[in-house]
């Protein structure tokens, strides 16, 4: 009898291992790995069932409106969309030149604060009538006239000092090859001037077809050098992509704010563009946005100025800068050098207009000075902020 129950017993128990291990491994097979994990992360928690209702009271239908929207319906476009809409030059060089931010990054998320603000603030440079800085002035020596109607300064300095960001921009293309290696080291020069090590940034851009950061933002000389020479002429020009680029993707985002800047673009080119994506008004506008003056230096070698030399003009006009035409090769060392003094020669003015409209439209501004001898060179106008 004894025998007939162990035989019995033990083919129970053969039966019954295999499920035994199978339960034993089932959990860790349902484990994801960690790449799972962090795409496919836990379905929140349902929300609790509403109250119910009771059985007298009618059921209410829900208006049109409040239903949701079809998913082939399209998105809402954004109010505060300004240029975004136009191509963008160059946005894989701009992902490239500085690291995308995390979604879980709870630090950028706490200090970024949007406020509207009435206030402008201008930089501009005073010279007399044989182009030399004036760099005494005072507050009641000058006043503001924006959108046609009289401002009340709120403040005036002399901008002296300023910590500098500093885009250079080099045109690559075949047009400017005859002089290219000579404005590279006139380039090179003027950043080992300027710059001064833990204060002052700068970067470079080389275009041709598109533009291409060979050095971004640092106050190491060295490396700014090495990315000029890293530049080979060759190809077609894409200027305005260049200069859209620079303002938006670099200038705009430099320091976020956090400290007061000035802000410049030193463009060496011949003006001519013939692959930009973008516009000229929209390259000046977005350097207008991001409050970007605009120096440039002239490649034409003819001797008399050119189609592209007037595109150079308005760039400088339109930002508070100035256009440099330097015929013989030797003059352009000379142009960085004024540059160089005129970034360290200018005065700024914050100020309130008469009757401000956070409307997004353009807006002109006018610096007079109320001595007659003198010239103001400031930009042109800006963009007011949306509300």
């Amino acid at each position: 009898m004894s025998y007939y129950m162990n035989y019995w017993l033990t083919l129970v128990l053969a039966a019954a291992l295999p499920w035994g291990l199978v339960a034993q491994d089932a959990p860790q097979q349902s484990l994801p790995t960690a790449p799972s994990a962090v795409k496919y992360p836990p379905p929140a928690p349902a929300p609790p069932a509403p109250a119910a209702q009771p059985a007298s009271a009618p059921q209410q239908q829900a208006p049109a409106s409040a239903q949701p929207s079809s998913p082939s319906s399209p998105a809402p476009a954004s109010p505060q969309q300004g240029t975004a809409s136009s191509p963008s030059p160059k946005s894989d060089a701009a992902t490239s030149s500085k690291p995308a931010a995390a979604s879980g990054d709870v630090d950028d998320t706490l200090t970024v604060i949007r406020k509207r603000v009435d206030e402008v603030n201008v930089v501009f440079t005073v010279t007399d009538k044989r182009d030399h800085f004036v760099k005494d002035l005072t507050q009641s020596d000058f006043r503001v006239v924006d959108d046609s109607k009289p401002a009340n300064i709120e403040s005036f300095s002399r901008e002296t000092n300023l910590p500098l960001r500093v885009g250079l921009l080099i045109d690559a293309s075949n047009s400017v090859r005859d002089r290219f290696k000579f404005e590279q080291e006139a380039a090179i020069e003027f950043l080992n001037q300027i710059i001064r090590p833990k204060y002052d940034r700068a970067f470079v851009i080389g275009f041709d077809t598109t533009p291409e950061v060979t050095q971004d933002f640092t106050d190491n000389t060295e490396q700014l050098s090495h990315g000029v020479r890293m530049l080979r002429a060759g190809g077609g020009t894409a200027m305005y992509d260049a200069i859209y680029f620079a303002c938006r993707d670099k200038l705009m985002a430099a320091d976020r704010g956090q400290i007061a800047t000035r802000r410049a673009i030193i463009l060496l080119s011949d003006g001519e563009d013939n692959q930009s994506r973008v516009s000229r008004e929209e390259a000046v506008e977005m350097a207008q946005r991001a409050e970007v003056i605009v120096y440039a230096i002239s490649t034409n070698t003819s001797g008399v100025k050119l189609r592209g030399d007037k595109v150079l003009e308005y760039f400088a006009e339109q930002t508070g800068g100035k256009a440099f035409f330097p015929f013989k090769i030797e003059d352009v060392a000379n142009a960085f050098t004024e540059i160089s003094d005129e970034l360290r020669s200018q005065y700024a003015i914050s100020y309130k207009p008469a009757d401000f409209v956070a409307d997004g439209k353009y807006r002109k501004i006018e610096i007079l000075a109320e001595n007659k001898k003198y010239h103001v060179r400031a930009r042109k106008g800006y963009y007011a902020p949306r509300q």
